[in-house]
């Protein structure tokens, strides 16, 4: 019964903006840091950023001031905005929840980059 059901992906041109909103449901949303991951085709998953239980955000360099992740805790749901988007962003984004060894993947959302 735990889901993380992501949404919002879809094609942008360069420069253009998406935004993603991951739904949680079936364990304690408030209590697990959030993280969005994407994986290229032929590379390896990265972490994109992350937020903790509390607030705390974290991004990877390649998508510093230009991504933001947020949480709203009363509709269990992370999101991230991302703007000034490059060609280089277009991957697969996965939502994770984190806690202890409570852990937990969506199953992705793909998101093109191009024009």
């Amino acid at each position: 019964q735990v889901q993380l059901v992501e949404s919002g992906g879809g094609l942008a041109q360069p420069g253009g903006s998406l935004r993603l909103s991951c739904a949680a449901s079936g364990f304690t949303f408030r209590i697990h840091s959030m993280s969005w991951y994407r994986q290229a085709p032929g590379k390896e998953r990265e972490l994109v950023a992350g937020i903790t239980s509390t607030g705390t955000t974290s991004y990877a360099d390649s998508v510093k001031a230009r991504f933001t992740i947020s949480r709203d805790n009363t509709k269990n749901t992370v999101y991230l905005q991302m703007n000034s988007l490059k060609a280089e962003d277009t991957a697969v984004y996965y939502c994770y929840a984190a806690r202890g060894f409570s852990n937990f993947w969506g199953q992705g959302t793909q998101v093109t980059v191009s024009s």
